[in-house]
Formats: C-alpha cells, sequence, structure tokens
C-alpha cells in the first residue's frame, strides 16, 4: 500500500544515491579521458598499480642500460681505432725492417732506416700511452635486470712496445732486421688476439642493445595495458553516465516535487 509522508522521503533519497553514484562515475570518466590513464590514484586499482610500477623501473632499468651501452661502445671504438692505427705501425716497421734484410742495403742505408724504425717504434709507445691501451684494464657494462647476468664485461689487454715483443729491436745490421721481422710477425698475431677481444665485446654490446631495447619496448606494453585508459571505453562511459547524471536530476526533482504534492491534501 502506497505511504504518502513529508517527513522521510525515501523516492528523494534513492534518486540522491543513484545520482551519486552517476555524478561520482562520470568525474571518474572524465579524469580518464584528461589524464589519458586508467590508473590515477591506488584506490583505482591498487594490485594492477603495483604491477605497473614493477614494469615502469623495469623500463627505466633498461633505458639506462641502453645508455650504459652506447657509452661502453664508444669507448671501445675509441680502442679499437687506436689498435688498428698501430697495426698500420707495425706494417711499416715490417716494411723497414725487410728493406733492412735485403743483402743489397748498404749499412748506410740501414743506419737510415733505423732511425725511422726506433722513430715508429716511439709513436706505438705514444700512441699507447694517449689512447689508454697501455695497461691491462678490464671491460663492464651493466645493460638490463637479472643480477650479474645483465653485465656484459671482459679483459682488455695491454698494447705497449714490451707487450707486443718489439721493444728494443733494432736493423742496423741484417741478422738483426731479419730477427726484427719474426718479432713483427709475432707482434701483429698478439694485437690481432686483442682486436678480436675488443671485437667480441663489440659485438656483445650491439646485442645486449637489441635485448634491452625489445624488452623496454614489451615493459612498456605490458605497463600500457595496466596504466593507460581505453579512451574509447571512456569515451562510451562519458556518454552512458551523462545521460544518467541528467536523468537523476530530473528523477529527483520530480521525487521532491512528490512530496510537496502531498500537503495538497491539508488544503480545504
Amino acid at each position: 500500500m502506497a505511504s504518502f509522508s513529508v517527513v522521510s522521503n525515501v523516492a528523494a533519497s534513492n534518486a540522491l544515491s543513484n545520482l551519486n553514484r552517476s555524478q561520482g562515475g562520470l568525474n571518474t570518466a572524465l579524469q580518464r579521458l584528461s589524464s589519458g590513464l586508467r590508473i590515477n590514484m591506488s584506490g583505482d586499482d591498487a594490485a594492477g598499480l603495483a604491477v605497473a610500477n614493477d614494469y615502469q623501473t623495469d623500463i627505466q632499468i633498461f633505458n639506462q642500460g641502453i645508455r650504459n651501452a652506447n657509452d661502453g661502445l664508444s669507448t671501445l671504438q675509441i680502442k679499437d681505432a687506436s689498435l688498428g692505427n698501430v697495426q698500420s705501425l707495425l706494417n711499416r716497421m715490417a716494411t723497414l725492417a725487410t728493406q733492412s734484410a735485403s743483402g743489397s742495403t748498404t749499412n748506410q742505408s740501414r743506419t737510415t732506416l733505423d732511425q725511422e724504425f726506433q722513430a715508429v717504434l716511439a709513436e706505438i709507445q705514444r700512441q699507447s700511452n694517449v689512447a689508454g691501451t697501455a695497461a691491462q684494464t678490464g671491460f663492464s657494462v651493466f645493460v638490463s635486470t637479472g643480477g650479474a647476468d645483465g653485465r656484459v664485461g671482459g679483459t682488455i689487454s695491454a698494447v705497449t712496445t714490451t707487450t707486443l715483443g718489439v721493444n728494443g729491436l733494432s736493423i742496423t745490421g741484417q741478422a738483426q732486421a731479419i730477427t726484427a721481422i719474426a718479432a713483427l710477425t709475432t707482434a701483429v698475431t698478439n694485437l690481432g688476439r686483442i682486436q678480436g677481444t675488443i671485437g667480441t665485446l663489440e659485438n656483445r654490446l650491439q646485442f645486449a642493445i637489441g635485448l634491452a631495447e625489445s624488452q623496454a619496448t614489451s615493459n612498456k606494453a605490458a605497463e600500457s595495458r595496466i596504466r593507460d585508459a581505453n579512451v574509447a571505453e571512456e569515451a562510451a562511459n562519458l556518454t552512458r553516465l551523462n545521460i544518467l547524471n541528467q536523468a537523476g536530476i530530473a528523477a529527483l526533482s520530480q521525487a521532491n516535487q512528490r512530496a510537496s504534492s502531498v500537503l495538497s491534501l491539508l488544503r480545504g
């Protein structure tokens, strides 16, 4: 049986409750559309926010790791270029030694050849000091997550006239020149081994950069699926909630008018 009361307006209370819900949903839809994010505060999705934050941290690590790897690659390329120049200098020394080892070369000519030979020898040592290859160095670059597995590293041997075994060589005599040729052949082999180490590290870093870029992209996509708003869905929600909001306001107005109409019973 219907009840008429001016003290408790149940219809208005129901209409107001529904209006508050639609108004809250409308505010949420507007916030998501304006920010582009589905999660704007922890209460939106506490569990999802925790997972998205983990992805975000990994993305930062990968991005910095890529920068680290590119910096390390630049360092290796500088060393590689330096060793390439040492190779050219060794080749020049081998040419001079071969010329001096010929029986048709006079002692006076050998003295002249040795002067250039010694100058090239000194240049190798100078370039080693300038390029930072005069001492054995450890190379280590942190590229990605995974603790020790996230590191690319190795050891680069020293390149000096001593480590190459050419220090103290002379080509002032035919026998000395022949000895120098053998030592230079060994030096070229040893230098090639060191260049191979650097080349291997360069290749590893290139592959590591590719993996880190792929992982950063994958993690970004995973974070986006959790954190970002679905614009199409939120636009549909905005339309629906706008209609509900307008209907709720109209319903509340009608409910209030209904209570007012009860007073007409008191008019005689």
